[in-house]
């Protein structure tokens, strides 16, 4: 079936298609133009103020960069300080350990200025300086913004330096925390808890910890033994594997025997 050809438009629906057109550029124009002038109003109101806080965020970054930069070279710098203070203090030069350390008691970075003081208290206390050293120890001990180990070696050897001045009730309470089988300082600081207990006639406290050392294979061997002698004092059994006990016993005496060939040599 053939389709109805179209009629040809008029003048008048040709006139009223070209107004239509026109008036969509119009329209066109118009929302350019507006969105045109809001920007430059936006511009005008806000462009300064944002270019200041761009300023002042990059001025910031750029600031925050610097400091970064600074803080790392300073830790270095004093991470090789203590490094040749301890070096010097292995080398037993505790005078010369100490003027390295100096300079890092009032480090910017907590952590060495930390350890310059323990450094410092620790050499004290080897000079029998037991004031001074006590002082330092406190000073560690007091400071909130030390990292929690350093603060609680502090304890240790503070409490080891006047524990004969100590009530042992003292004692076991500023130990007690540190006496737990996994923590860092457990067999030293088990150990003046134990014999604290034994000064308190509480054995059966003593006991179970000083068995408790003598299983702990991070304390060293001595303190082991020495634990497991004082754990069957007071009757307590610290033997787990009796043919360990004596394997370990006879390398003991083995190294004895070759200490003294050599030494008569």
């Amino acid at each position: 079936m053939a389709l109805r050809p179209k009629s040809p438009k008029t003048d008048l629906e040709k006139t009223a298609q070209r107004d239509e057109a026109r008036n969509d550029v119009f329209m066109r124009e118009v929302d350019d133009a507006v969105r045109q002038d809001q920007m430059a109003n936006a511009a005008k109101r806000f462009g300064i103020p944002l270019a200041i806080l761009l300023v002042l965020g990059l001025a910031g970054l750029g600031g925050y960069l610097w400091w970064d930069s600074q803080q790392t070279a300073k830790a270095e710098e004093d991470s090789v300080a203590m490094t040749l203070a301890i070096d010097r203090l292995e080398a037993n030069q505790p005078d010369a350990a100490l003027e390295k350390v100096a300079p890092l008691k009032d480090s910017d970075i907590e952590g060495f200025a930390v350890q310059a003081r323990l450094l410092e208290a620790g050499i004290a206390q080897q000079r029998g300086e037991d004031e001074k050293a006590a002082k330092l120890f406190g000073e560690v001990i007091a400071d909130a913004d030390a990292p929690a180990p350093m603060r609680d070696l502090a304890t240790l050897r503070l409490v080891s330096l006047q524990y004969d001045d100590m009530k042992p009730e003292d004692v076991v309470a500023k130990l007690k925390p540190l006496a737990v089988p996994g923590e860092p300082f457990f067999p030293s600081a088990a150990e003046m808890v134990g014999m604290a207990y034994i000064e308190q006639g509480k054995p059966e406290l003593a006991g179970p910890l000083f068995a408790e050392i003598s299983r702990d294979e991070t304390a060293p061997q001595a303190l082991r033994a020495r634990a497991r002698q004082i754990a069957g004092l007071v009757g307590t059994d610290a033997v787990d594997d009796v043919d360990e006990v004596m394997e370990q016993i006879e390398r003991n005496s083995a190294a004895r025997a070759a200490a003294q060939q050599q030494a008569g040599q």
